[in-house]
């Protein structure tokens, strides 16, 4: 009986491990699963988040695409011709911008945060705000600012020659040590208010262990702040880096030939928009890198389980005090003080007589530029988030990751590939259609400010995502489902629970976008539409011919808007130490 059985027993067992190893299999899918199956898995709820969050995705690999498909067709005589006359000069100087900024925002940025956050000196307590500041002044203000004080013209060096002679002259400021210290200046935030986060959150107990063990301050911080602190402050270098490569209109000022300057001047200046899409394609290359660099000091950083601490460690006195306020008020000085000194004072010299219909029509553009900018790339980021939140499915979260991609374009890359992609549509779709419907055949989408606009929801979505992640990321999911238990769903359940919950957040992200959008110069520059000059590009027209008076108004204005975000990132920074 039982040798008759064991062929029966055999082919049960058989079945059964097959029947779990099916059920494994299929468990496993459900978590590990591939793009296409996983939209038929998904619940029906979730697979309405698919579409819109592919599309949002497209949307920014769309430049991308552009970039690598223009490489089909190369002008060999205008490379020739760059790489003969200006490429080994653009590649010498952008490398040459990299280094002295990367090491000049570190050491800046690493210092002031260290001795505000762990040191007490006179005036450390509004010190350690004040160096914030900077972050509202855009770098091509600086520069200019910078360029009409120091230059041989300028008033600094003229005192000068009529208190010590006309044989006193300063070094030339329009030179490559000009624009890396004001690209420092500019930058050094970044670097700032992530290493002094990373202070704060090591905790009081962590550097009182050093202390016990007999580490002075300074061995202190060598051995035990900085390797700590060193995810933090790498992220924050390779943030300025990224600023520093799409940067346009400082090394504009400073005649400073980069990738970015050769963008344009190619476009402009050999009327080639397939090598100026080949360009940069090539500065993006770079920025890539940089990216990546970014993302893995990010990802190595590690939350402390500390208290953060509010107060400071190690108090001088006598000249080391006084040598530390100096050091900051020198910075915030250089950084913020004096450029928005001048900046009044050419106001009020000559930048109040520009106060006509002509100002009214730039406010006017930017204004309209900057709220609909705002409400496209809030909707936009909001979708993303409600969709990862509602299906965290690897495909969702794949696409959301795809779309916050579009920060580490430069805007003359968003430009170039976004043009060069809809003088394509124009030519092959937009111009036969209308033709056959009987229009004029005229190109509709080049130079349009749909154009202007899809590269600022492209360029600045990660901008509104980040305060609306953490928005949606504090509502507790058992207020929506109390909230449908109660009969409220669908649109009801958004403008009712969602919508007043995320206002703060959405308010935030609204107001970032906002200011960048009135900062931004080289999308704006390349892609505005004819007559639709904004305040950005008054400063470039004004900065070119040499009108830094007539550039104060412009700039004033920008730098009063941009002190709104970082105000309310001072008074949160604030709120979490406290």
């Amino acid at each position: 009986m039982i040798r008759a059985a064991e062929p029966l027993l055999s082919t049960l067992k058989q079945g059964r491990c097959a029947a779990y190893r099916r059920l494994c299999l299929r468990r496993h899918s459900l978590r590990t699963t591939v793009p296409f199956r996983e939209f038929f898995v998904a619940h029906p709820a979730q697979r309405r988040w698919y579409p819109l969050v592919c599309v949002i995705a497209a949307l920014v690999l769309l430049p991308l695409s552009v970039l690598l498909l223009s490489w089909q067709s190369i002008d060999g005589q205008i490379w020739s011709h760059l790489w003969d006359t200006q490429m080994p000069r653009l590649l010498a100087n952008t490398l040459t911008l990299i280094v002295g900024v990367g090491i000049g925002v570190t050491l800046l940025g690493v210092s002031l945060a260290w001795l505000t956050s762990l040191c007490e000196f006179p005036g450390r307590r509004w010190l350690d705000w004040a160096l914030m500041l900077p972050f509202a002044i855009p770098a091509y203000v600086l520069a200019f600012v910078f360029v009409g004080l120091l230059d041989f013209a300028g008033p600094v060096q003229t005192l000068l020659r009529e208190w010590f002679g006309m044989g006193l002259r300063l070094p030339r400021v329009r030179s490559t040590g000009g624009v890396i210290i004001v690209l420092i200046l500019v930058f050094y935030p970044y670097v700032y208010l992530l290493a002094r986060t990373a202070f704060l959150a090591q905790g009081k107990g962590l550097m009182e262990a050093a202390r016990v063990l007999g580490q002075s301050p300074w061995q202190a911080f060598w051995r035990v702040a900085l390797p700590m602190a060193r995810p933090a402050i790498g992220a924050g270098v390779a943030l300025a880096l990224m600023e520093t490569l799409a940067d346009f209109g400082a090394v504009s000022v400073f005649n400073f030939d980069t990738f970015t300057t050769a963008i344009y001047k190619t476009w402009y200046g050999f009327f080639s928009l397939s090598t100026a899409a080949q360009l940069a394609s090539l500065l993006l290359l770079v920025v890539m890198v940089v990216l990546y660099g970014e993302r893995r000091a990010r990802g190595a950083s590690r939350a402390s389980n500390e208290r953060p601490r509010g107060k400071a460690l190690y108090h001088l006195s006598g000249p080391m005090a006084w040598l530390a306020s100096g050091w900051c008020l020198l910075v915030f000085a250089c950084a913020f003080v004096i450029p928005v000194l001048q900046l009044v004072v050419w106001f009020w010299q000559r930048g109040r007589f520009d106060l006509d219909e002509r100002y009214t029509g730039l406010i006017l553009h930017t204004l309209y530029l900057g709220i609909m900018a705002a409400l496209i790339t809030v909707s936009v980021a909001l979708v993303l988030a409600f969709a990862r939140r509602q299906a965290p499915t690897p495909t969702i979260r794949a696409g959301v990751s795809l779309a916050n991609l579009g920060y580490a374009l430069p805007g003359s890359v968003l430009a170039v590939s976004i043009m060069l992609a809809f003088s394509y549509l124009d030519r092959e779709l937009v111009i036969p259609v209308s033709s056959w419907l009987g229009g004029a055949g005229k190109p509709l989408l080049l130079g349009s400010l749909s154009a202007l606009l899809l590269a600022y929801l492209v360029r600045f979505i990660t901008v509104a995502y980040g305060p609306l992640e953490n928005s949606l990321a504090r509502i507790r999911p058992s207020l929506p489902e109390a909230a449908r238990s109660l009969g409220v769903s669908g649109p009801r359940l958004f403008f009712k629970v969602y919508l007043p919950l995320l206002l703060p957040g959405t308010l935030s992200a609204a107001l970032l976008v906002f200011v960048d959008v009135l900062k931004e110069m080289p999308a704006t520059l390349l892609m505005r539409p004819f007559g639709w000059d904004t305040l950005a590009v008054r400063i470039f027209e004004m900065t070119s011919e040499g009108e830094w008076a007539r550039a104060s108004l412009p700039a004033l204005t920008l730098v009063l808007v941009g002190l709104l975000p970082v105000i309310g990132l001072i008074r949160r920074s604030a709120h979490r130490i406290s």
